[in-house]
């Protein structure tokens, strides 16, 4: 079962703990916090009002699962589940079994003036899945009996799933088939294919795989207008791709019931690798150069200089530190160093060739590759971020990220400038905030920028959200001042909403603003999200 009030499941092979060595780097870091006491679900309960839906038989109005469903994991969802202050509730939760449900729960949405949100894993970051307050009775539809491998075309390497499928269900039933997607975001453990789609999602190996828009082969979407059937077509020029309307439509214009997407057979080798360089310039035009020449490779991600003694110093015991300081010490690679994360992924031979290619590179850039073992660890380790949040709440700290991208020329001075403006947003209280960026994802034209920042709770959760919200506005209108996407990998939602003018222009927000009226024409499917609902 989900976990309540935090990140994964009750059995989930990840624990987090905030011990002796991680704490005592916090507080040299950002200083010394205690948390804040959090509530418990019988603490919840009672806050849940009754229900103004009128009774159907696919919707559950049971407190409880109201509760689960209120929320995604943005950093104010986590605030709001650990002060019990969620502020607003679905009036109801339905779970369909298929396409033919979707399309009778709109109808009912529609004939009842219910407000709609669709729900797929409940990970959104951002704000997709929150209720806000509302006089018209909301209810969240959540995929998650939508789960199955529909269809498995291994001619043409298309399958079609049902939107609710989570990552590890996803790549179990392909893998039995001798495939994979290869799709595989911070999120993997609990988001879902429909999310995927609909936020415009990307993937730790996209530079193998690609991002979700070049997986999205097709599929179905129910409007409140009537249902779509997006083909499969390898290759079209017969006008704008109906496929691009719904990818990153954050649930305004209808729900992804069914996704065809295309699939790869199993990769006969896959291993990851870590170098390091003696500075950030050495790193980054490796990086540069490994994607502009087209090096085979599924994933490169660059950690600047203070993630990168972040990570080494939080993941790593002192003692591992200095060996590997020594050892590189040796080879000429000194305090300002960089680390670089590949994945090497393909047949026997792709993954030599592609190996030897990457030795070259790194050596032309004086890069040192250092023990497997580094490699193994971020592999086993790739999904367990997340899961420290809850551990840093409960000593008093708070953990959230930013993240952009922009060309090449841009990417030196544009990660200096969030990374500044993110640490001064709290120099008026006199708060330090920690800082560090990594590139995540590189292309030809340039490279994601994915900044995290801890900071310390204040003295009460209202508090500590207002700290947040000085943080997110001033990385935001960094990332705006240097021309960069308000959102790489995240998606809108509504933390980010106020920034999309900036990049899509008035006339483009006019243009979404349109095509999701079309749709929705009463405004139902999760207003407020992606652009400012105007009711009318």
């Amino acid at each position: 079962m989900r976990r309540w009030n935090a990140w994964g499941n009750e059995d989930s092979k990840y624990t987090s703990e905030l011990n002796d060595n991680l704490r005592q780097i916090l507080e040299a870091l950002v200083g010394p916090s205690k948390g804040l006491p959090m509530a418990s679900l019988q603490d919840v309960l009672p806050a849940v009002p009754p229900s103004r839906l009128v009774a159907n038989r696919l919707v559950n109005t049971d407190a409880e699962v109201r509760v689960r469903h209120a929320r995604g994991q943005s950093f104010p969802d986590c605030l709001a589940v650990q002060s019990g202050n969620f502020g607003a509730f679905p009036d109801g939760v339905a779970l369909p079994e298929n396409t033919e449900q979707v399309q009778e729960l709109l109808r009912y949405a529609t004939e009842h003036g219910v407000v709609v949100i669709p729900y797929g894993g409940g990970t959104s970051v951002v704000g997709h899945i929150n209720p806000e307050p509302d006089d018209r009775p909301v209810l969240t539809i959540s995929m998650a009996r939508m789960n199955k491998l529909l269809e498995l075309d291994r001619e043409s390497q298309i399958a079609t799933f049902g939107a609710g499928t989570p990552g590890p269900v996803l790549e179990e039933q392909l893998r039995a088939e001798g495939f994979m997607l290869g799709h595989f975001p911070q999120s993997w453990e609990l988001s879902t294919l429909g999310g995927w789609v609909a936020s415009r999602s990307s993937g730790q190996q996209s530079l193998r795989y690609g991002r979700i828009e070049q997986m999205f082969a097709g599929g179905t979407v129910v409007t409140p207008i009537g249902e779509l059937d997006i083909p499969t077509i390898p290759a079209s020029s017969a006008g704008p791709d109906i496929r691009e309307m719904f990818l990153g439509s954050e649930g305004r214009m209808g729900i992804i019931t069914e996704v065809k997407v295309r699939v790869t057979p199993l990769p006969e080798e896959e291993y990851f690798r870590v170098i390091f360089f003696p500075s950030w310039v050495e790193g980054m035009a490796t990086a540069k150069t490994l994607v502009q020449q087209k090096t085979q490779l599924s994933m490169v991600r660059l950690s600047n200089q203070m993630e990168t003694i972040s990570l080494l110093h939080m993941g790593n015991d002192a003692e591992t530190v200095s060996a590997l300081d020594a050892e590189l010490a040796a080879q000429g690679i000194g305090d300002s160093k960089v680390m670089m994360t590949v994945g090497i992924t393909g047949s026997s031979a792709q993954c030599e060739a592609s190996l030897k290619q990457l030795v070259d590179y790194c050596d032309s850039n004086q890069g040192v590759m250092v023990s497997h073992e580094f490699g193994e660890r971020w592999a086993h380790g790739r999904f367990r971020a997340p899961y420290l949040r809850e551990p840093l709440a409960m000593g008093g700290y708070a953990v959230d990220t930013m993240e952009t991208a922009v060309d090449w020329l841009k990417v030196p001075e544009a990660m200096e400038g969030i990374e500044h403006a993110i640490r001064e947003s709290l120099s008026d209280e006199g708060e330090r905030v920690h800082v560090y960026t990594h590139l995540s994802h590189v292309y030809g034209q340039g490279s994601s920028i994915y900044s995290t920042y801890l900071f310390r709770y204040a003295d009460s959760f209202e508090g500590t959200l207002q700290r947040w919200r000085k943080l997110k506005q001033a990385g935001a209108q960094a990332i705006v001042s240097y021309g960069g996407t308000i959102s790489h990998q995240h998606g809108v939602g509504v933390d980010h909403r106020d920034y999309l003018p900036a990049e899509k222009g008035e006339l483009g927000i006019a243009v979404i603003r349109k095509v999701c009226r079309l749709f929705d024409p009463n405004g139902l499917m999760n207003p407020g999200k992606l652009i400012a609902d105007q009711r009318s």
